[in-house]
């Protein structure tokens, strides 16, 4: 989060996941706080949808891949502000203008949109098992679903986690979809896996 008040408009406006929300902000004007992947993935998303999306970076260059980068710069849609960032979300019962500063120029400007994402990097709520099983290098649970390995699904637990009996699913694990019905899936997977594990079986299915 920007820590500027913007949780105030959750739902109103401001969101984190353009893939769940852009069609309600069809002929809309959006925003895009962002440089990775994530944001070029919500920009994309909101194009298809909105009249009109800018994208807001506060460095001169993306650290998103290079194909993801090309995309959006090819998009007509799409406006990119860079070396700048946000100030300030104003909003009354619903989301109504940002307030964007130029790093570089200390320049201020309002512009008033319909909706704000924020794509600056989600973390995994999984501090408190550092230490307690194995998390890769963005904080996610290490499963046999992320390892690739291919006995694990055929003969193992796929969704074990470093601990034998500790199971990981949902957006403690996923760090690509990040969906409601993709943590569903994963959950469904756990609960059967844990229930082979406890019962003593192989999770061969």
């Amino acid at each position: 989060m920007l820590e500027l008040g913007e949780e105030k408009w959750m739902g109103k406006g401001v969101s984190t996941c353009a893939v769940c929300d852009a069609a309600f902000f069809r002929d809309k004007v959006t925003a895009v706080v962002g440089g990775g992947d994530a944001a070029m993935e919500d920009a994309l998303a909101l194009s298809k949808y909105a009249k009109e999306v800018t994208l807001i970076h506060r460095k001169d260059e993306f650290r998103a891949s290079k194909i993801m980068q090309d995309r959006v710069k090819a998009n007509p849609k799409i406006k990119i502000i860079w070396s700048s960032e946000l100030t300030r979300v104003q909003g009354d019962d619903k989301l109504r203008s940002v307030e964007i500063k130029n790093i570089k120029t200390q320049e201020l400007k309002t512009m008033e949109v319909d909706g704000l994402f924020l794509a600056i990097g989600h973390f995994p709520a999984t501090e408190m098992y550092r230490g307690q099983v194995d998390l890769d290098e963005k904080g996610f649970l290490k499963t046999g679903i992320t390892n690739g390995d291919k006995n694990v699904w055929l003969e193992g637990y796929p969704t074990m986690t470093s601990v034998q009996g500790v199971f990981g699913a949902g957006d403690v694990v996923d760090f690509k979809y990040k969906q409601a019905i993709t943590a569903a899936g994963m959950g469904c997977q756990a609960a059967l896996d844990s229930e082979k594990y406890l019962t003593g079986k192989t999770a061969s299915y």
